[in-house]
């Protein structure tokens, strides 16, 4: 004789797995934490505002070469003399300082150049030749 035991029906289980969501949303979450810094840092640039005053300006160029070298008003300038060349631009309110440099030349020279100018306080500051390139 052999004897049965009655089996119970399986009982569907009525929780949602939640680990695949926790995984997703620290994922998202780790995205966010990488890719917020980028989006708030910003450089702090004074435009002109619409309808202000026009005032004569006296530019003065500052050029940079292919190869490094700076001029002043088309006159070779050595690095020691460009902050009392500077200095003297920040006494004449009505000066501006045009920047303009060679397209071979390279981007930490520019930089350093730039940090220079920046330091010694220079507020009107144009740049030349930074039209678009042509296809």
């Amino acid at each position: 004789m052999v004897r049965t035991a009655p089996v119970a029906e399986p009982i569907p289980f009525h929780a949602i797995n939640v680990t695949p969501f926790i995984d997703v949303m620290l994922v998202l979450l780790i995205v966010m934490i990488l890719s917020v810094p980028v989006a708030t840092h910003k450089v702090p640039i004074d435009l002109p505002q619409p309808g202000g005053e026009t005032v004569a300006e006296r530019p003065h160029q500052l050029a940079i070469d292919a190869g490094g070298a700076l001029f002043w008003d088309g006159a070779p300038l050595r690095d020691a003399a460009l902050p009392g060349a500077l200095a003297t631009l920040q006494r004449d309110p009505e000066a501006v300082l045009h920047l303009r440099t060679d397209p071979e030349a390279r981007y930490e020279r520019f930089d350093n150049v730039l940090a220079v100018v920046k330091r010694a306080g220079v507020k009107r500051l144009g740049f030349e030749g930074n039209q678009p390139l042509a296809d």
